[in-house]
């Protein structure tokens, strides 16, 4: 089981309680589970308008979530992917409505329209004014006769929310909430469908392909396309979305399916706001996960057309968990590095053969990245390709303002390039190895006696020695052996390096953690590197 559930027709309940009680006070429940599960503003006196909004579970934060000050009063929870029922919906009508009324905002699903549809109806019989507004941002299927409700949906609960909260009336709220579904399209990628708790998963979208369309209960999209990445993914989707957008300013949503990462929004954001609609997007809310679909590595983006006032209602103060609030853009000041950052250069000096030698050691560590990091996720945290690579591309791009006629200075100007570009602790050990070899250069030694005084230092503060299982031993040899020509030297580093693969423990490194299991058989990433450059050189 690769799910934190336990008993199947207990998640529901379980997750609404965990809520309630991650709320600080401010949400509770009415009674009734577990067939009415319908989470209430602990605040709510029914003086204003009530907001009621819900359907199936799976897609939370949404709609639980969103219950609070400012956006909805109740959210009626039904099972997953399921939607609640008419009694379930009535009840939660009937707790929070008063003579104000209360507006439904139910996304457009055929079980979401006829339960709190009817549910409507029989709270009209108690004599309630309630309106109800249907949502259907979703632009992916064209063709289809009910366009689905997806993340465009928050819109309305920001919107109507906001505005019930500062005192319009019901028919107010009603309308504005309409004209925010109209200005209101959406279209979501995946590269997975999502885990629905107790069935099996759907195997779908191959491996390398994206799904463009799909929607928020793993329904199949309009079409496949090979995945390139975020930028091409971004792509795809800006594409549909442009060509129903009108040229005026828009708040966009960035919305997490459930199962990516941090760092992945982070960067669909920024590709999003580099697009060609990117200039046109006033407004951000997110990137975040804001309805899911259960476990769906995959993304939304929402666009509204903004009409005047909308700004202030989605930057008007909430207090709900699931709301990340929405951010103007504008454009972020770039600060100077502090004093004694920024490197003191010495002046650029050309010389052919100089350059043609460091771009083809630079290109030989761009094109093993993938072989290295294999070697690395052995061992290691998977990177050590990547690191060496970004390194390689930064002193390729940095190289007409290197000192190449100079060596001494070479090595040090190196040594700073690196300690700026390379991350982790292999930048910094590179570092102090070009830095002190530039020192030893300027007391006369020769180039391979530097390189060696840079070894030197290198190990004396990292701390590693040979047959600790790291890129020294195949970097010692090489060098002992340079003195006899490349090819010796080659020769040694491909043997130190094979001989890491028979080391059953590292004593430096992150491979540090690894089993004698894991470690056995599988050539130290940095070592490999090492003797790939010298072969490369031979």
């Amino acid at each position: 089981m690769k799910q934190f559930f336990n008993e199947k027709e207990n998640i529901v309940t379980e997750a609404i309680d965990g809520t309630i009680a991650a709320s600080g006070g401010t949400l509770t429940r009415l009674d009734g589970y577990p067939h009415i599960r319908v989470v209430v503003r602990s605040d709510w006196d029914k003086s204003k308008v009530a907001l009621v909004s819900g359907g199936g579970s799976g897609h939370e934060p949404a709609h639980a979530g969103f219950v609070g000050k400012g956006m909805l009063t109740a959210a009626v929870c039904g099972d997953v992917f399921a939607s609640p029922s008419v009694d379930a919906v009535l009840a939660g009508i009937l707790a929070v409505t008063g003579p104000a009324g209360c507006l439904l905002i139910v996304k457009n699903y055929t079980g979401d329209r006829l339960n709190f549809g009817l549910a409507a109806e029989r709270a009209r019989a108690f004599g309630l004014k309630v309106s109800i507004v249907i949502v259907d941002d979703d632009i992916a299927l064209p063709d289809l006769p009910q366009a689905r409700g997806l993340a465009g949906t928050l819109f309305v609960h920001k919107i109507a929310g906001a505005m019930a909260e500062n005192g319009a009336n019901l028919e107010a709220c009603a309308i504005a909430a309409d004209r925010v579904i109209k200005a209101s399209r959406s279209i979501g990628m995946s590269l997975d469908t999502c885990t629905v708790p107790g069935s099996l998963k759907e195997d779908r979208i191959p491996t390398g392909m994206a799904e463009l369309g799909l929607g928020i209960h793993g329904e199949p999209g309009v079409e496949q396309v090979v995945s390139k990445g975020a930028r091409t993914a971004m792509e795809h989707v800006v594409e549909r979305l442009a060509s129903s957008m009108p040229k005026t300013p828009h708040v966009a949503l960035v919305n997490n399916l459930g199962g990516s990462t941090v760092i992945e929004m982070s960067v669909l954001a920024n590709d999003l706001l580099a697009s060609s609609i990117g200039g046109h997007i006033k407004a951000l809310i997110g990137p975040d996960a804001m309805m899911t679909a259960l476990d769906m590595h995959g993304f939304s983006v929402s666009l509204m057309e903004l009409s005047t006032g909308d700004e202030d209602l989605l930057t008007q103060p909430v207090n709900v968990p699931g709301w990340p609030g929405c951010k103007s853009i504008k454009t972020a000041s770039i600060l100077p590095l502090p004093d004694g950052l920024s490197p003191v250069r010495t002046p650029a000096s050309p010389h052919e053969p100089t350059k043609t030698f460091l771009t083809h050691c630079c290109r030989v560590l761009i094109s093993s990245q993938d072989d290295l990091n294999a070697l690395d996720a052995k061992s290691g945290d998977g990177d050590t390709g990547s690191t060496l690579a970004t390194a390689a591309r930064a002193l390729i791009e940095a190289m007409d303002t290197l000192p190449l006629a100079d060596h001494t200075q070479l090595f040090r100007a190196i040594g700073l390039e690196l300690s700026q570009t390379m991350g982790g602790s292999s930048g910094v050990l590179l570092a102090i190895f070009f830095a002190a070899a530039g020192d030893a250069s300027s007391s006369g030694k020769s180039m391979r006696d530097a390189l060696m005084a840079g070894l030197d230092r290198m190990r004396q503060i990292g701390g590693a020695n040979p047959g600790d299982r790291t890129m020294v031993d195949a970097l010692l040899p090489a060098l002992q052996a340079l003195g006899d020509g490349v090819g010796p030297a080659a020769n040694a580093a491909r043997k130190g390096a094979e001989y890491t693969a028979t080391l059953s423990t590292a004593k430096a490194g992150r491979a540090t953690y690894i089993s004698a299991e894991q470690l056995e058989g599988h050539i130290d990433p940095g070592a490999e590197a090492v003797a790939r450059l010298f072969e490369a050189l031979v």
